[in-house]
């Protein structure tokens, strides 16, 4: 049964403008793993993953119906990879229960996170 549906989308450039002022924006966003990811890619591919980074963890805080406040901070939440590269939902370092896509073009960002209850028979 779904129990919830996020969505959002935000501008490359503006991330992108807020990453290379400091890297106080980043660690707002990264937890410390998704930082160890973030350092091993190029320049541009990093903006595309901190910007898909920001609005998958939007979009989950939209799902769970809460936003980003003191019941769900943006380092409460990790998406990272499974073994075949596809991202995997964290929410206080325990796996969620349903699903996170990320997309990007040249200029935006985007997100989609569905959350399930799976029934137990």
């Amino acid at each position: 049964m779904i129990t919830g549906i996020g969505l959002d989308i935000t501008e490359l450039d503006r991330i992108a403008r807020l990453d290379s002022k400091s890297e106080k924006f980043r660690n707002r966003i990264l937890t410390t793993e998704e930082h160890r990811h973030y350092q091993q890619l190029s320049s541009q591919r990093r903006t595309e993953f901190l910007a898909g980074r920001f609005a998958a963890k939007e979009a989950y805080a939209k799902a769970l119906g809460t936003g980003i406040g003191p019941d769900c901070s943006f380092l409460d939440i990790a998406i990272l990879p499974n073994e075949k590269g596809a991202p995997i939902l964290y929410f206080n370092n325990q796996p969620v229960d349903g699903f996170v896509s990320i997309t990007h073009t040249q200029t935006v960002a985007a997100a989609q996170v569905i959350l399930q209850k799976t029934e137990r028979i």
